[in-house]
């Protein structure tokens, strides 16, 4: 029997923002009519399908979804002292040293390469052991997925580099934005990558954002364990259009109710603000971040919620306002988001939150975030300036990306900052600096300007539309 072409296998590492990425890339290339299979724990394959949005339904009937076993392990509740989200760490010990996850993984791609003339694993760099996998068939090869910003490797070689030199950009050593239990699984899985090397790297980002970087990139990568190819493919996530109360008229679809309510906003007048999924803020931050927001009269869309935890359960799902702000701030910042919502000038998300449609929004003026990479790229891609806010790993890095290099953010807390409660003077001062000052105009300018070569790069003839291109070109030769 004739074998099959190929076979495209994404595996992230079990982190929302990885998963989403991943997800994002199986749907660009399933769109393509490449066969893939995105294979993940079982709870993160039912909150990854769940959660993402921007794509069409009919987009997910060409992906195979494929649990990978992972041990028990442990699966404590977040801990809001520390900015590092360390009750992660059993589930990603569990999943990259576990074995479990490997032997599922050997037996989908030996299943798979038995029926098709070539097998090709888009990995997770943080879940390498794939790509040992992937160099154990006859027909199989594997490309990493950098999840991180192309200029954070840069900084991790160099961070004397004349780049960050010459914009006043500071590298922190990756021992001083994560735990040391991290920081030696990340080791692992760098030795990992250098066991079994990759034909090529797939980029989250473009020209637009880090072109200078992706040249350094690009001249060492010769050397580098991760393949002498790079595919600068991003943003991943979907660009949507921008939407307003007339727009919305138009959509058949229910929703949710946080951006019915920026239906009735002026237009640049909300700030979004969310912490991602792997913090949580500590009770006196998250008052000290609600008082600012009242004594600016700042009009708001706060995602308030707990961190994920390792395996997926609830952690109390949508609860009431009244609710969900007493427990997670206290009675007294509780009474004040229940006075913004009563007047009208902010809505608390206590759920899952649409994140790309609230950008997309003409209402949104800027968000307000921990500078994750996918929600900067996010952020980023739909124009809107970034109130950075870094809790760890790579944020420090790309706080400073946005803040100096890129000129499209404000800095709230400063990195040397992180032990110490960020007061609501500060942020007040650094929202008002955002939303209402001269600078913050420019800044917000330089993030429209941003957003629209962003657009520009994943159009039609656009430097991301074409290594999309290369990409598929390679997978399917």
């Amino acid at each position: 029997m004739e074998s099959l072409p190929v076979a495209v296998v994404t595996v992230p590492f079990p982190a929302q923002g990885h998963l989403n990425q991943l997800l994002h890339v199986s749907l660009l290339l399933a769109g393509r009519g490449i066969p893939v299979h995105f294979a993940a724990p079982e709870p993160h394959l039912r909150e990854a399908r769940a959660r993402v949005h921007g794509w069409d339904a009919g987009s997910f009937l060409a992906l195979r979804f494929r649990a990978l076993d992972v041990p028990a392990h442990a699966s404590p509740d977040p801990d809001p002292s520390s900015p590092f989200p360390t009750h992660m760490q059993p589930l990603f010990e569990a999943f990259c040293d576990g074995g479990a996850a490997r032997a599922s993984l050997s037996a989908l791609l030996h299943e798979l390469s038995a029926s098709h003339r070539r097998v090709v694993v888009l990995h997770d760099r943080m879940a390498a052991f794939a790509a040992g996998e992937a160099a154990r068939l006859p027909n199989g090869e594997a490309l990493g997925v950098h999840c991180l910003a192309a200029s954070y490797n840069v900084g991790w070689m160099d961070p004397g580099h004349r780049l960050l030199r010459d914009h006043g950009m500071v590298f922190h050593p990756a021992d001083a934005c994560a735990t040391k239990e991290f920081v030696a699984l990340a080791k692992r899985m760098g030795q990992e990558r250098r066991r079994a090397p990759g034909a090529g790297m797939v980029v989250n980002t473009c020209r637009a954002l880090e072109g200078e970087f992706l040249d350094v990139l690009a001249a060492q990568s010769a050397s580098s364990s991760d393949g002498h190819t790079l595919f600068a493919i991003g943003p991943l996530n979907p660009v949507l259009p921008a939407t307003d109360a007339a727009a919305a008229a138009q959509a058949p679809a229910e929703r949710h109710e946080c951006l019915e309510w920026l239906d009735r906003q002026p237009p640049l007048s909300v700030l979004y603000i969310s912490f991602g999924t792997t913090s949580s803020l500590r009770t006196e931050q998250a008052r000290e971040l609600a008082a600012a927001l009242r004594d600016t009269n700042q009009r708001f869309v706060w995602v308030l919620r707990d961190a994920d935890r390792a395996d997926m359960r609830e952690s109390g799902g949508a609860r009431g306002l009244a609710d969900a702000a007493a427990s997670l701030l206290g009675d007294a910042a509780a009474s004040l988001l229940g006075d913004a919502a009563a007047q009208g000038t902010g809505v608390v998300v206590t759920g899952w939150a649409p994140q790309l449609e609230i950008l997309a929004h003409v209402a949104t003026a800027a968000f307000m975030s921990h500078c994750g990479w996918n929600s900067t790229v996010e952020g980023l891609s739909h124009g809107k300036a970034i109130l950075a806010w870094p809790m760890h790993s790579d944020q420090p890095w790309d706080a400073e990306l946005v803040c100096k290099y890129l000129g499209a953010g404000v800095l709230v807390r400063p990195w040397e900052e992180r032990g110490q409660v960020t007061p609501a003077a500060a942020i007040r001062e650094a929202t008002e600096r955002a939303m209402r000052s001269e600078e913050g105009a420019t800044v917000r300018e330089r993030a429209r300007a941003l957003g629209q070569a962003i657009r520009a790069a994943v159009a039609d003839g656009g430097s991301s539309r074409r290594d999309l291109d290369d990409l598929v070109a390679y997978v399917t030769r």
